[in-house]
């Protein structure tokens, strides 16, 4: 096989595509891309004889062109950043004879609603459009419950161009399907839970946004971002690569991420433009609320039980380290699968971890939480799967899991709106982005979330409703693990005055 040098190239016409999810540049010589662009931008593809970058620094590289002693043909620089097609350039000027570039990456199109029904936007929703509307890329962070979509829904309504939604979860996928519809009366194309349809507006998830946006990452030219702090993640983040899209929003109530990543949203989307914070709006827009802690013991035989498995645990990660120093959990988690030594003590971490979820105490006092609010919906989130079966077991509520079935979530969710089920229990189902307006009640069983966690399940209860206030309480086994995370989510501006009086019932 031959590979053509990326010296020597002809210049009479130089194409610039969409291939393959990367961003290809044909017949540009190294002296031009020398001249024009960053260093490292653009990779030489030996096998195909031209150059590639990832279609991310769509935007960038037409600036570039553009500061370059280069003009337009036919076109203006605001009409390339309306997110129209551009075609054309014309490079001259210390880059030899005169060369034509054409330009074939953008595949989006404008798009035309028969009517728009959104409503006013408050204030600070009306800050947040002139923030990120300078740049037009860029996360804003609004607590949950603020009228992030509505946001949103506006900026789709100004720009009106192909645009992609992409949300975490398939319930959320289909509660933006829904918004758009009521919005703007437009059936938006749907990508994922087995459905492939792409239209000009299109909602998807971000693992189907990441495995088909090698064929579709020219088509769009808004690309919407929900729960963005998803997006840092090894494999998420090649939706954001892969995407020409030069107009991008990341929304969120959390971007911050344990491992340091959401740094990365400054590259992927953009810098945040706009920060609302919680007391600012906390009895205003949304509900005023208090977060009352509630510790509880294990029972004697839970304690020895408990005492005895982190003995087990420490003494082997004691003897582990005289060995390797540098020994740590992760590598027991990857020897577990062929040492049966690890995955016994690995077992005995999740059984350490599973008498913490389901301490007897706490399901006592979860009762007496039930009969203090009774004829209020209640939310009992859990740390684990088996926890939210066992407390749907025992108090005869449903369970909502992430395995379940979209018409079961359907359901359920509307038997909670209707007041059918009087409260319902989930693991991690409701975190992000779910409409729950009915529920001015939360209990946490657990100390195990993220702050990001903990500050997602309290905006499921802040939605406005006259004068209401709502609570959330976060049941806390003393003496265990669960205290140490639960002083670390403590430190949020969405836990300050956190209150601990709690009286049983009798």
């Amino acid at each position: 096989m031959s590979y053509q040098s990326p010296h020597n190239l002809p210049s009479d016409k130089v194409v610039f595509s969409f291939d393959k999810g990367t961003l290809s540049l044909e017949n540009m010589a190294l002296g031009h891309i020398k001249k024009i662009f960053p260093s490292g931008m653009w990779k030489w593809d030996a096998r195909a004889g031209f150059w590639r970058t990832d279609p991310i620094h769509y935007t960038n590289i037409l600036k570039c062109l553009m500061e370059s002693e280069l003009r337009l043909s036919g076109n203006s620089h605001s009409y390339v950043m309306e997110g129209k097609s551009v075609s054309n350039f014309v490079i001259k000027d210390g880059l030899n004879d005169l060369s034509y570039m054409e330009d074939h990456v953008p595949c989006w199109e404008n798009v035309t609603f028969s009517r728009i029904n959104l409503p006013e936007l408050r204030p600070e929703q009306k800050e947040a459009v002139e923030r990120w509307w300078k740049e037009k890329r860029g996360v804003i962070v609004m607590p949950t419950g603020t009228g992030k979509t509505e946001v949103a829904l506006y900026m789709i309504s100004r720009l009106q161009c192909s645009t992609l939604v992409v949300s975490p979860v398939r319930d959320l996928m289909y509660q933006w399907h829904r918004r758009i519809l009521s919005a703007f009366d437009y059936d938006a194309g749907v990508l994922g839970d087995s459905q492939n349809e792409v239209r000009p507006i299109t909602v998807t998830t971000y693992d189907s946004a990441a495995i088909h946006m090698n064929e579709m990452g020219n088509q769009f030219a808004f690309i919407i971002f929900d729960e963005c702090h998803h997006l840092p993640g090894k494999f998420f983040r090649e939706a954001a690569l892969m995407s020409a899209a030069p107009f991008r929003l990341g929304l969120t109530a959390t971007p911050e991420r344990s491992d340091g990543k959401h740094a990365e949203l400054d590259d992927l989307i953009g810098p945040v433009v706009y920060h609302l914070s919680l007391p600012r709006v906390k009895g205003k827009t949304l509900a005023a609320y208090d977060v009352v802690r509630i510790p509880v013991h294990l029972s004697p035989q839970e304690q020895t039980r408990y005492d005895n498995l982190s003995r087990k645990i420490q003494g082997y990660m004691i003897e582990k380290r005289k060995e390797k120093p540098d020994y740590s959990w992760e590598n027991l988690l990857a020897e577990s699968g062929t040492d049966a030594e690890s995955r016994a003590i690995q077992k005995a971490f999740y059984l350490k971890q599973a008498i913490e979820d389901r301490a007897e105490e706490k399901f006592r006092v979860l009762e007496d939480i039930f009969r203090l609010h009774f004829g209020s919906r209640i939310i009992v989130f859990t740390g684990t799967n088996a926890a939210a079966r066992a407390v749907s077991l025992r108090f005869l509520i449903p369970c909502l899991l992430s395995h379940c079935k979209k018409e079961e979530r359907s359901e359920i969710l509307s038997g909670f709106a209707k007041g059918k089920y009087p409260a319902i229990a989930a693991n991690r189902v409701l975190d992000e982005g779910v409409d729950v307006p009915e529920a001015k009640v939360a209990v946490v069983l657990g100390g195990w979330g993220s702050t990001r966690q903990a500050v997602q399940r309290l905006g499921r209860i802040l939605r406005k409703t006259g004068n209401e206030r709502a609570v959330l309480y976060e049941v806390i086994c003393e003496a265990t693990r669960e205290e140490i995370v639960s002083r670390k989510r403590r430190r949020s501006e969405a836990y300050a005055r956190v209150k601990r009086k709690f009286q049983p019932m009798d």
